[in-house]
């Protein structure tokens, strides 16, 4: 039996003493943030839902109250054919996500300079299973747009609060 315990102990040793940590947010340097973003933003909604678990950084109800505005221009989705069958019919699809944003001060002062964040994905497809693979596809934009304000996130922590580019 207690070999069993000793066994079963280690792995929970190792990922210890490695420093393995569960994924999770960082305090933002400030202590309220505004989101200017287009109505119905899938990455707005999930920094917002970010920012509302974390507590520690208040959403600000609009820019004057708050002391850093994110900025997120429209999300565009993009799906381009990319390789056919030698019968003419479509294999392969790239879909992509682009995304401009830019982080400013409540007077409109830039604390980083704009970026863009382009991200693709490419997925196979077959007619016989359009179901699934529009399934897949969804799955596919909704990994991006995770990506894409996991990014932005990981920006935000980077700033200190008064630095400006301008």
């Amino acid at each position: 039996m207690n070999r069993r315990l000793f066994l079963a102990a280690i792995p929970a040793v190792l990922v210890a003493g490695c420093g393995f940590q569960l994924r999770h947010l960082d305090e933002l340097p400030f202590a309220s943030l505004y989101i200017d973003a287009p109505h119905g933003g899938a990455v707005a909604q999930r920094i917002r839902s970010a920012l509302v678990s974390n507590n520690r950084t208040r959403l600000a109800a609009s820019a004057a109250g708050a002391e850093a505005v994110l900025v997120l221009g429209q999300e565009a989705r993009s799906k381009t054919i990319l390789s056919l069958s030698g019968a003419g019919r479509v294999t392969e699809y790239r879909l992509g996500l682009r995304l401009t944003y830019g982080i400013s001060d409540k007077e409109g002062r830039a604390l980083a300079a704009d970026e863009t964040i382009e991200l693709n994905r490419d997925i196979t497809y077959d007619d016989a299973r359009v179901l699934a693979k529009s399934a897949e596809e969804q799955l596919l934009y909704r990994d991006m747009e995770d990506n894409a304000a996991r990014r932005i996130m990981r920006r935000l922590q980077s700033l200190k609060p008064g630095n400006s580019t301008s």
